[in-house]
């Protein structure tokens, strides 16, 4: 049974979240709470293993409530953010102090959106309620090892590709690897799971933090040496190649794995165009959506990194892709930008 602590000051939603997470035989709303400070009183009366987080409520805002869980007491929690652009970039910091994932507030206006809105909640409760602890109180704490990134490696990123693809977690651990990066690195190309209106806030915040370029991905683009494509939320994203060039297709298509964007369709196209100059990278995140892909990747020539359970959030996508052998390597996060830049430099 997990238990679940409800903290949102709307007296409706924390009834609609209540009768959703209760529906499920084996959750239980143990309380709820109004704000911050009954929160407060409430975790420490009840021991709850998840809890439900808004973002802006009155007396203290949920993300100074959550610096301050992350410091005293870490805890899965997930958010309930509003999913507008406006509350991105609160959202995104949630992420790095250490929430384990967010799901949008339910729309009154869309009644006939109910229940997926219920089953994305308790899907991404039940994720958290297995997320790794230890790993998010070292995220919180700044505890994660960063060095400067260099300038160059050494690497030549002629005709060389870098495919990453991630979910619960992934936010966080894409920024701590392209933060080790070198500026000579090949093109990345990542798929991260993402809803609309979060990915170009989530690309304009990485490109603010690193040396390398980030772009959220626009259907057409020239894939370069020293730039990153984030796939738009809501939609796939592809790699063609087209003469001696990469270019990203980005487009509308059906949910794959119930994702879009999918990483199972960015890999799928690492596979059909260039597999064989590609390292593919599988970092944390619920569920397996990619990993039959990555296995088809390796098959193909690929060179394979998949995160490590220790340092992974939530070791589904990962834990996945390591079952069905589609590994090369198994790695830390920290070591994986060198793992990387080891693999290319032996390549062809």
């Amino acid at each position: 049974m997990i238990n679940v602590l409800v903290v949102d000051d709307s007296a409706l939603i924390r009834r609609v979240l209540t009768e959703i997470i209760n529906s499920d035989p084996n959750m239980e709303v143990i309380g709820t709470a109004a704000d911050p400070y009954i929160a407060r009183d409430k975790i420490k009366a009840l021991h709850p293993d998840v809890i439900t987080l808004d973002i802006e409520m009155p007396k203290m805002d949920g993300i100074k409530f959550l610096k301050n869980l992350m410091r005293l007491r870490p805890m899965p929690v997930v958010m309930i953010s509003t999913l507008t652009q406006k509350g991105a970039p609160a959202t995104l910091e949630a992420l790095e102090i250490g929430a384990v994932d967010y799901v949008g507030k339910p729309s009154a206006d869309k009644p006939e959106l109910l229940t997926e809105y219920a089953n994305e909640i308790l899907q991404k409760i039940r994720a958290a309620a297995t997320a790794n602890v230890a790993r998010l109180e070292q995220q919180a704490s700044g505890l994660t090892t960063r060095s400067a990134t260099p300038k160059r490696a050494g690497v030549s990123p002629s005709g060389k590709l870098i495919a990453i693809g991630a979910s619960t977690g992934g936010t966080e651990a894409i920024r701590e690897l392209l933060l080790l990066m070198p500026l000579d690195s090949p093109p990345i190309v990542i798929t991260q799971h993402i809803p609309p209106v979060f990915s170009a806030s989530f690309a304009k915040r990485l490109d603010s933090m690193l040396p390398l370029t980030v772009h959220e991905a626009v259907d057409g683009d020239k894939i370069i040496p020293g730039h990153v494509y984030i796939a738009p939320g809501d939609l796939h994203m592809e790699v063609k190649l087209k003469g001696s060039h990469y270019y990203c297709r980005v487009f509308e298509g059906e949910r794959v794995n119930l994702h879009k964007p999918s990483v199972e369709v960015l890999f799928n196209s690492i596979t059909q165009q260039c597999a064989k100059q590609t390292v593919g990278v599988m970092l944390t995140g619920m569920g397996a959506d990619g990993a039959k892909a990555m296995l088809r990747m390796k098959e193909a020539g690929s060179y394979n990194i998949v995160q490590d359970q220790a340092t992974s959030v939530v070791w589904g996508m990962p834990g996945e892709a390591v079952k069905l052998g589609a590994a090369d390597a198994i790695s830390p996060l920290k070591s994986i930008p060198d793992a990387i830049i080891k693999r290319l430099k032996r390549m062809v």
